[in-house]
Formats: C-alpha cells, sequence, structure tokens
C-alpha cells in the first residue's frame, strides 16, 4: 500500500508549517527590522538628549558626537530596513511558490481526490490563497518589531515619568483590544470573498471549456447570464469586505492618534508643572509622533492574520481531502492482456469481457452512456470500491497496482482529449523525452496539418486547441495516445469528428501501429470495428453479441442497424 499522505490538515497546521520552515529566515528578518524600529524609536530620544544636554552645555564635542549619533542611527534605520524586507520577502514568495505547487499536485495528481471544489477554485487557491498564506512569513516578524518599537518608546517615556510609559502600555493594550474584534470580522468576511470570487472563476472555466456547443445552440448568453450573477456576488462581497476595512483602517488610525495626542498633552503638562525637562518634552512629542507608525503597523497585522488563516483553511480543503482510492504498491505481469469481470456502474449490468495480450478488439455500445461508463472505470475515474466486480491490468486487479504502475502499463484515451498551449510536438511529447514522433503523427494522418504550416511540428497551438478545427484536434489527441506506446491502450470514440475516408485509413493505421500490442477501442465507427480482430456488442450494460465486424453484419440485423445509424 502507498504511504498515506501525513501533510497538514487544517488551516492552523498549514499556517504553523509555513512558519517552522522559515524560522532562520524569519529570525533575521525580525532582527533586522527590530534594529529597524528600535533605531526610528531611538532618533526622538536622542534629539531628547541632544537638547538636555549638548545644547545646554553648549559643547562642540558634544554636538559632534551627537550629531555622529544621529548619523549611526539614520544608517542603521536604512540599511536595516533594507536587507530586512529582502530577507521577508524572499522567504515570502518561496513559501508561496511551496504552497502552489503543493496545491496544484493534488488538484493534478492521477488518482482524483473528493474534494468539493470545482477546478476553477482550486486555481485560486493555488494562487491567491497560496499568496495571502505566505504573508504570515512577513507578518510575523513584522508585528515583534513593532512590539520591540512600542516597548522601546515606553521604556524611555516611563524613564522620563512613569504615567508617560504607562500610558503608552495601557493604551496599546486597549487598541489591540478594540481592534481584535474588527479583524475577525475581517476574516469572516474574508472567506466569504475568496469563496465567492473562486466560484466566480470556476464559472469562467466552465464557460471556455464549453464555449463551442455554447455557441452551437444560442447558450452562450444564458451563460454569460449566469456568470454574471455569480460575479455580481461577488463584487458585493468585495465591497461588504473593502468597508470592513476601512472601518478598521480608520478606528485603528483614530485610537493612534489619540493615544499619540493623549502623550503630547501629558508630556506637555508635566513639563509645565517642571516634573521633566525640556529635552525629556522633545523626546516625549517625538516619539507621540513616531508611535503612530509602528502602533499601525502593530494594530493591522491581526488584519493580515486573519487574512492569512481564511486563505490557509481553503487550502487546507485541498490538501486534507482523502483520496478517493488508495491505490497498491503493485506492478502487472508482463505480456498479460486486460479483463473486466462481472463489472456493475452506472448504465453497466455485469459486464465481462477479456482482452488478449496482443490483440486489437472494438466495443460497439448501443448506449453512449454504457460506453462513457466503461471508459470512465477503465481510466480509475471510478475508484474500485466504488464498484462491483473487478477490473484486472496484467492478471492484477487495478486496486492491488500503484497509479504509477497502472499509468506506465494502460492509457485510456477519452473522446474529448484536452489540447494544451504549446507546439504540435510538445502536445504528442508532452513530456519532452525527445524521441521520434514520425510514426504517430503518420498514423493519426496529422501529415497534413504538419505540412500545412511552415514551422511544421513546432507550429503554436493556442489554448486548448483553438486554432484547430475539431478533426484536427481529435488527430492530434489520437497521435499523443498512439506515441505514448502503451502495452495496453483503450481508444474511446477517436474518430468521430473526421471523414470516412481519413476515418478508413486511420484504423489501417491503428491497427497496425500497435500489432502486438493489447488495443481496445470504444467505437461504432465501421471502419474501426472492421479493422479490430474481433468485436463485442455492448447492449443493456452486458455483451450481447461477440464475432468480427463482417460476421456481425451478415448475421445480426440489429448490429448492422446501430452501426449504420
Amino acid at each position: 500500500m502507498s504511504t498515506p499522505d501525513h501533510g497538514p490538515r487544517t488551516g492552523a497546521e498549514i499556517l504553523r508549517t509555513a512558519l517552522r520552515r522559515n524560522v532562520g529566515a524569519m529570525a533575521s528578518g525580525t532582527l533586522l527590522m527590530g534594529l529597524y524600529q528600535a533605531g526610528e524609536t531611538a532618533f526622538p530620544i536622542a534629539l531628547g538628549l541632544i537638547v538636555e544636554h549638548a545644547l545646554r552645555d553648549r559643547a562642540p564635542q558634544a554636538l559632534a558626537l551627537s550629531v555622529a549619533a544621529l548619523a549611526v542611527i539614520i544608517t542603521t534605520v536604512s540599511l536595516s530596513w533594507r536587507f530586512g524586507m529582502r530577507v521577508l520577502q524572499k522567504a515570502n514568495t518561496t513559501e508561496a511558490h511551496r504552497w502552489r505547487v503543493r496545491v496544484a499536485s493534488h488538484g493534478l495528481r492521477p488518482v482524483a481526490r473528493d474534494v468539493d471544489l470545482k477546478s476553477g477554485e482550486i486555481l485560486t487557491v493555488s494562487t491567491e490563497d497560496a499568496d495571502q498564506t505566505a504573508d504570515i512569513i512577513e507578518v510575523v516578524p513584522l508585528l515583534i518589531s513593532s512590539l520591540v518599537a512600542v516597548l522601546v518608546a515606553a521604556v524611555a517615556l516611563g524613564l522620563a515619568d512613569l504615567r508617560l510609559g504607562l500610558l503608552v502600555m495601557v493604551g496599546t493594550v486597549a487598541i489591540l483590544t478594540v481592534l481584535s474584534v474588527l479583524s475577525r470580522r475581517i476574516g469572516e468576511s474574508t472567506r466569504e470573498q475568496q469563496a465567492r470570487v473562486a466560484r466566480a472563476g470556476a464559472k469562467v472555466a466552465d464557460l471556455i471549456a464549453g464555449l463551442r456547443p455554447l455557441h452551437g445552440f444560442g447558450g452562450n448568453h444564458a451563460a454569460f447570464r449566469s456568470y454574471r450573477t455569480v460575479s455580481t456576488e461577488a463584487r458585493r462581497q468585495a465591497v461588504t469586505v473593502a468597508k470592513v476595512n476601512g472601518v478598521y483602517a480608520g478606528t485603528a488610525l483614530a485610537l493612534n492618534a489619540v493615544l499619540a495626542a493623549a502623550v503630547t498633552v501629558l508630556a506637555g503638562w508635566l513639563a509645565f508643572e517642571g516634573r521633566i525637562g525640556v529635552g525629556e518634552l522633545v523626546m516625549a512629542v517625538g516619539l507621540a509622533q513616531f508611535i503612530i507608525e509602528p502602533l499601525k503597523m502593530f494594530s493591522e497585522m491581526p488584519k493580515y492574520v486573519m487574512i492569512a488563516r481564511a486563505s490557509a483553511d481553503r487550502m487546507a480543503l485541498v490538501l486534507s481531502a482523502p483520496p478517493v482510492m488508495t491505490p497498491g504498491d503493485g506492478r502487472p505481469a508482463p505480456a498479460r492482456g486486460l479483463e473486466v469481470d462481472g463489472v456493475r456502474h452506472g448504465a453497466l449490468r455485469g459486464l465481462k469481457f477479456q482482452v488478449e495480450a496482443g490483440e486489437f478488439v472494438a466495443i460497439a455500445a448501443y448506449q453512449p452512456r454504457a460506453a462513457a461508463d466503461l471508459a470512465a472505470v477503465l481510466a480509475v475515474n471510478v475508484p474500485p470500491d466504488a464498484y462491483e466486480g473487478e477490473v484486472r491490468v496484467g492478471g492484477r486487479p487495478l486496486a492491488e497496482l500503484s497509479v504509477a504502475a497502472v499509468r506506465e502499463h494502460l492509457l485510456v484515451n477519452p473522446y474529448d482529449g484536452e489540447i494544451f498551449a504549446g507546439t504540435l510536438r510538445s502536445n504528442i511529447d508532452p513530456s519532452g523525452t525527445g524521441r521520434p514522433v514520425r510514426e504517430a503523427v503518420e498514423a493519426s494522418l496529422l501529415t497534413d496539418v504538419v505540412a500545412l504550416h511552415r514551422d511544421g511540428l513546432d507550429h503554436a497551438v493556442r489554448d486548448r486547441g483553438a486554432n484547430l478545427s475539431g478533426g484536427q484536434r481529435q488527430r492530434l489527441s489520437l497521435a499523443r495516445a498512439l506515441f505514448a506506446g502503451t502495452d495496453i491502450l483503450v481508444l474511446h470514440d477517436p474518430t468521430t469528428a473526421v471523414d470516412a475516408v481519413t476515418e478508413q485509413l486511420i484504423a489501417r493505421n491503428i491497427a497496425q501501429v500497435r500489432r502486438g500490442r493489447t488495443t481496445l477501442v470504444i467505437t461504432a465507427s465501421p471502419a474501426l470495428l472492421d479493422a479490430a480482430d474481433r468485436v463485442l456488442v455492448l447492449d443493456d450494460g452486458v455483451v450481447t453479441a461477440e464475432d468480427t465486424h463482417r460476421n456481425l453484419l451478415a448475421r445480426d440485423a440489429d448490429y448492422g442497424r446501430a452501426i449504420a445509424r
């Protein structure tokens, strides 16, 4: 059995994982950003000391020393910010990349996962949510460095007068208490916004995939109205989030300004009473103005933590979903064919047949639903424990085989095989093996497409094959399947979009190219049925007849009518 996935199962675990593997970068960033905030705080303190001592004593040496100290502080502030943000942003982008790759790998893995998210939503999770989750790498060091600035300011003010230090500490706690309530509201609104934006993305993906048929029966306008409704919901939620963020930012700014004003007024009153000197008053007023910035940063951090948590929770939906099936670790035996033994699923009613190694068999399915269900079972789109009966590849049940072994030994090419942006060559040889593709191109009669363009096999193909006709896309998909050269190849309606003459030639070519290897074609094409060694008639979910195509035509009137329609 395969090793279970021990990855993070919740949003909190995802955040802890991100923090744990970036401890070094965060420690360096925290140190540098702490130096930056400490330097910023030291500037008004230094000014107060200059006023209190250097100017009072009017000693040139003391003044020169003070100016040098200010220069050191300014240099420290500049360099620590520059290198601190460089370290943190590098760690942030690297961590976001890791989560994007991990989410994408779960969405693309051969064994599908039971996730209540569409492909468009998974795209959003693997991009925006991954980026927002990784922001926690910057948030924590900035939170700590802001706290350092507030503490340094409170200690400095406390040394001048204890009441000033206590005012800063009590005010900071009060501000954070108020803002923590608002940050929870932001987290809830952000989760809903992310979900609605993801649904809009999923709707767009569905529309793009079905654009041609939608145009065909005039459904594109209704589909657009449906997307507009979903997008409008996302827009309304985004406005709600913006309002909550505005309230949060405005409240934070107002509270910070009130605290700064209170410190200034208290310092002025203490100076008026003669309890602090002029230099200490300058320091207090300077710190009161300076403290607004770290307080603002400090008060904004809970909001970003809630956003990161909301994004991490959405990633956990993908990463923690249990697999549809738990594959084994076996491999199929060589020189063995394909067996379907009593399979009951969908339209299949105890289907049973066997394709010997090296045999070319065609299945004429009278009901398209049964053909689709059979293709889904063979492609492992349906887990073995979801249907009755058993499918054996190379003499071994599918449930006992590893995913890699199944994919190496068995390829099911669907009738709607996806075409990718790139070139003709990259679509035929997507893994870039560098092997010659000529035989597959000729067998699928893709030669006319290659010859038509100056770049030949390097001709650019647009997303989903938009610059190719339906027949060209189908032949390109067939060329890719033939090029793979797997021991067992299952083709589902590979020639529905080509003309009869081309279909006849392709049928002969498939039989020739696949000679000595096991091939199963699910089709109603007379040319492919005639090229097969034998034909299985699939009617009402079971095999009702078996013979060569010509013998079936001669003695089975129902078969003749079904194939001729």
